[in-house]
């Protein structure tokens, strides 16, 4: 394969970056990997990794033993440096530029004439002007495309992810990719990069449309979810059964009604309509509403199972998953994990926490007294109240005879 760089750089090693990381090596490509926590350089120097990914620990095994994937803690020079880093919130659902700042700070040092830049987290709109700014403040010595364009000594582009956690290794491949450059040679150039392992379409736009196409995305998703959401509180009230109301609905040829659940959790869709209403208050009157609903949605849960312990001789409940989807170790933003908590505010409550992914309680939740992390047989055995937070196929295959005589809430329909 003829390959059009044969350096690349991924900053940032986590959920999105290894995946990214492990694909383009095993395309054939020299990748440096360069991440901060000490924990994740020495696992996968190792030919291991340190999150869950299906398939994941396979191709990250081939190519560090192949010689293509090497990790670091300090970036050195390659021709392309591609930032995978979080973008979370600072204060009241503010935008957390600082890890993008950090990149930039620690590329800038390594950077030479001709390399490409390539910003891949969730951001608000103007941050690829803003990165290609702090770069300049750090190398005084090179040019950028804010005060050169197209003769700039350094190009860069904005290409968000769009991949479903479970199932990272065929959608970065198979996805369409949207490359929006701050010029069109940075553009091609980053075009080039995703057609090394991309077989979707690689459509270019401009950096600031991309940026908003990734938060478009995942807040049309957010409006469908606060829709099945809202529905839910609505047949709660009505003693109507919302998973048996949405599938007769969704027989109508125009109508697709999304599953509700406790909340939404994630890096994209629990954050990235904030950060559409953090730039355009005034115009994203049902972005933000939306939000209010799926962030309100944990609270009702919680009442919910404060009711049932009410009405039981024991208070212990058994919460099944602290994941923010099915069948992976992410934690991120999880509703589940806010519900956890916020139930064990009430010190007569023992909340025994079941999440098959995670060997110990994330932080938040450990040192809570009255939380216990459990098997799942074990909780249901302890428990009174038995809530389905989280639709772990472990828990779906679990034998109904040890839900018997317990109050069950179910928030995901897995127990139908």
């Amino acid at each position: 394969m003829n390959l059009p760089f044969n350096k690349i750089s991924v900053i940032g090693l986590g959920y999105i970056g290894l995946p990214t990381a492990a694909t383009l090596a095993s395309r054939g490509v020299e990748v440096i990997g360069v991440d901060v926590s000490p924990r994740a350089v020495e696992a996968i120097s190792r030919g291991k990794i340190h999150i869950v990914e299906p398939d994941l620990d396979a191709v990250v095994h081939q190519v560090v033993k192949d010689g293509k994937l090497r990790a670091v803690s300090q970036p050195q020079p390659a021709e392309v440096f591609i930032l995978a880093v979080p973008t979370p919130f600072q204060g009241k659902h503010k935008p957390d530029l600082s890890y993008i700042k950090a990149a930039a700070k620690s590329i800038a040092p390594v950077l030479k004439k001709g390399n490409l830049v390539i910003l891949e987290s969730t951001s608000p709109v103007g941050t690829t002007e803003n990165l290609s700014k702090w770069l300049a403040e750090a190398r005084k010595d090179l040019t950028f495309p804010h005060n050169k364009g197209e003769k700039a000594d350094i190009q860069l582009a904005y290409c968000p992810e769009r991949v479903l956690p479970g199932k990272v290794l065929q959608e970065l491949v198979q996805n369409d990719r949207i490359i929006g450059g701050l010029t069109l040679k940075a553009t091609r150039m980053a075009k080039a990069v995703y057609q090394i392992f991309v077989t979707g379409q690689c459509l270019e736009s401009d950096a600031r449309t991309a940026e908003m196409a990734k938060l478009t995305e995942n807040s049309f998703r957010d409006v469908n979810i606060a829709f099945a959401n809202e529905l839910s509180l609505i047949c709660e009230k009505l003693h109507i059964n919302v998973w048996e109301l949405i599938e007769l609905a969704n027989h109508h040829p125009r109508v697709k009604i999304l599953q509700p659940g406790p909340g939404v959790g994630g890096h994209c869709i629990a954050v990235d309509p904030w950060f559409i209403v953090d730039s355009a208050p005034k115009e994203s009157r049902m972005i933000r509403t939306a939000r209010e609903v799926n962030d309100g949605k944990p609270h009702r849960v919680v009442e919910r199972i404060r009711a049932a312990v009410r009405k039981s001789k024991r208070p212990v409940v058994a919460c099944l998953g602290l994941a923010f989807k099915a069948d992976i170790d992410d934690l991120r933003e999880s509703p589940a994990v806010d519900i956890v908590r916020e139930l064990a505010k009430d010190k007569k409550i023992k909340v025994l926490a079941v999440e098959p992914h995670v060997e110990n309680l994330p932080p938040g939740l450990s040192g809570i007294k009255n939380i216990e992390l459990c098997e799942a047989e074990e909780a249901l055995r302890r428990s009174s109240v038995a809530v389905l937070l989280v639709n772990h196929r472990a828990f779906l295959n679990l034998d109904r005879k040890l839900l018997k005589g317990k109050t069950l809430i179910d928030t995901r329909g897995g127990w139908r």
